[in-house]
């Protein structure tokens, strides 16, 4: 018989998910670093979302990257449509916490982007990050183009290379084209650590460089 933890180890059938709503999750539409707003369809710019385990302290890494216009933070990649945050940790949608980041490539470069996501986690923990575990916790970058996953796959290759001269594990990073939806989580997540400065950051990298990005 399984235990909790390692029932939260494994994702969900798709007929086994909870079933979720039809209704989006309210939110004051304004970040609270910078007052733009979160959701919006942001012509002439570009969108990723990464996931890295918990999302508070993953946001933090982007918003203030120049070039990035905004960031949220949200579900993704599971099965149950708006789901809750307490859904969401019960092992029970299919989603992990993922951060959207809207930036704008002429300013920014996708490789600088993949570069903070790879040295600000430990990429080859699967179900965790650090003492975070649970599928929420996994890793993964969501591509909403073809040639964002392209260089994503790149990265995801030149980097597992750093980490075996290290002596490190495989990548389970979870690469996917085209992103699934994103569904924004409740207002009391978003920048949770510029509201919150000194709560709870989980992340830890693992010291290992990458190689992608290096002359941005």
């Amino acid at each position: 018989m399984l235990g909790i933890g390692a029932f939260k180890q494994r994702l969900p059938r798709p007929e086994d998910a909870l079933p979720g709503r039809a209704t989006e999750v309210e939110l004051r539409d304004a970040h609270h670093v910078h007052g733009r707003p979160l959701r919006g369809q942001y012509p002439g710019l570009q969108r990723v979302q990464f996931a890295m385990g918990c999302f508070w302290g993953a946001e933090r890494l982007f918003w203030s990257l120049p070039g990035v216009e905004t960031t949220a933070v949200g579900y993704a990649g599971g099965y149950t449509a708006n789901p809750t945050y307490r859904e969401v940790c019960s092992g029970q949608t299919g989603h992990t916490e993922a951060v959207l980041v809207v930036f704008d490539e002429a300013r920014i470069p996708f490789d600088r982007l993949l570069k903070v996501f790879w040295e600000g986690h430990d990429p080859t923990q699967g179900m965790r990050q650090g003492n975070d575990t649970g599928t929420q916790y996994r890793s993964a970058i969501h591509c909403h183009t073809r040639d964002q996953y392209d260089a994503a796959l790149a990265s995801r290759d030149a980097y597992q290379q750093r980490l075996r001269e290290a002596r490190r594990g495989d990548i389970s990073t979870e690469i996917v084209f085209p992103a699934p939806t994103f569904y924004y989580a409740e207002d009391e997540h978003q920048q949770y650590l510029s509201k919150h400065p000194d709560g709870y950051c989980g992340l830890g990298g693992t010291g290992v460089s990458c190689p992608v990005g290096a002359g941005a």
